[in-house]
């Protein structure tokens, strides 16, 4: 649905997105990530027109943006919901006004909009709160109100700019329970940047990991995070404790398919191996625990151990 392809971006002669390639398919959740500063939001802003490019495709539907006029451009916006950090719900309107703004602007007639504001207010679980200004509501109830403006016009994708930021970790949780629901039951594309780790395990498939205007990695959400690329170390800052100077460390991997394996008493059990336990790092992704153990074992034993761990299907990776 999104096919993006070489994409550069400049502002005043400095590099921002520097030869972005991503393809994201209808109905599909995915997730940019990086430090400050790496082209996460400008990138967005160009899937929903706001920002121009200077070289590359950006395709959405097989068309690229930059063959449409300005009136195309101003429908294909219709198909683009935004949702930002900041909420940017207008504080002199209440709830159903602040949602029933988009299909105002384009002129539906007040029966439709009355029908479609009280349905998007029962998505959001705000009905009771449709007569209620910004002002009055929490956190949370500002950004489903955003979410459910955002939803108005019934928009093929929706774009997430740091949507969680402002919220506290068990509202975010919820933001994204419905946002999940949302591309569950609408079938909409979600793109979705943060920096909220937590966060893009529970609501991306896929994701881009952005390195100075370029990706540094990308792929399925449960093996980067798994597989812990140089880019999402750089990224989350988080260091092995210190591994001991004798023996081999070896990193086993733990993915969905063999989370639940008990594999070090195996290795104890069926090799007679001993293994001292140096660090964890585990994490929940689609109801398991996936993550890495990093073991340590004696020279002598690190062959067996290794074909054991092939046999086995673990992916694992000796530590220097």
């Amino acid at each position: 649905m999104i096919e993006i392809v070489e994409l550069e971006k400049s502002f005043n002669g400095i590099g921002i997105l520097k030869g972005i390639n991503i393809n994201i398919p209808k109905g599909s959740r995915y997730g940019l990530i990086g430090r400050s500063g790496t082209g996460k939001s400008t990138l967005l802003r160009c899937i929903n027109a706001l920002e121009d490019y200077d070289r590359g495709e950006l395709k959405i539907d097989g068309v690229d943006i930059k063959s449409l006029s300005k009136r195309e451009l101003k429908y294909l916006r219709r198909d683009i919901g935004m949702v930002f950090q900041d909420f940017s719900l207008l504080g002199s309107l209440n709830v159903y006004d602040n949602i029933s703004l988009p299909l105002k602007c384009w002129g539906y007639n007040n029966n439709y909009i009355n029908n479609r504001v009280n349905e998007l207010a029962e998505v959001i679980g705000l009905r009771e709160k449709i007569q209620s200004r910004p002002k009055e509501l929490s956190g949370g109830q500002k950004q489903r109100v955003a979410i459910a403006r955002a939803l108005a016009l019934n928009p093929k994708i929706l774009l997430c700019d740091e949507a969680t930021s402002a919220l506290d970790p068990k509202t975010a949780q919820e933001i994204v329970q419905l946002l999940n629901n949302i591309n569950k039951e609408l079938g909409i594309t979600l793109v979705t940047v943060t920096h909220q780790l937590s966060i893009l395990k529970n609501v991306c498939d896929e994701v881009s990991i952005l390195e100075n205007g370029k990706i540094a990695n990308q792929g399925n959400v449960n093996d980067i995070f798994t597989k812990k690329p140089e880019s999402l170390m750089n990224l989350i800052g988080v260091k092995y404790a210190s591994l001991p100077r004798s023996g081999v460390n070896i990193e086993i991997f733990l993915t969905e398919s063999n989370s639940e394996v008990a594999i070090i008493s195996h290795i104890s059990r069926d090799l007679g191996v001993d293994c001292l336990i140096i660090d964890t790092n585990m994490e929940v992704y689609n109801g398991k625990h996936v993550g890495s153990l990093v073991v340590n074992i004696s020279d002598e034993e690190f062959s067996k151990v290794i074909s054991y761990l092939d046999y086995k299907e673990f992916i694992w990776n000796k530590l220097k």
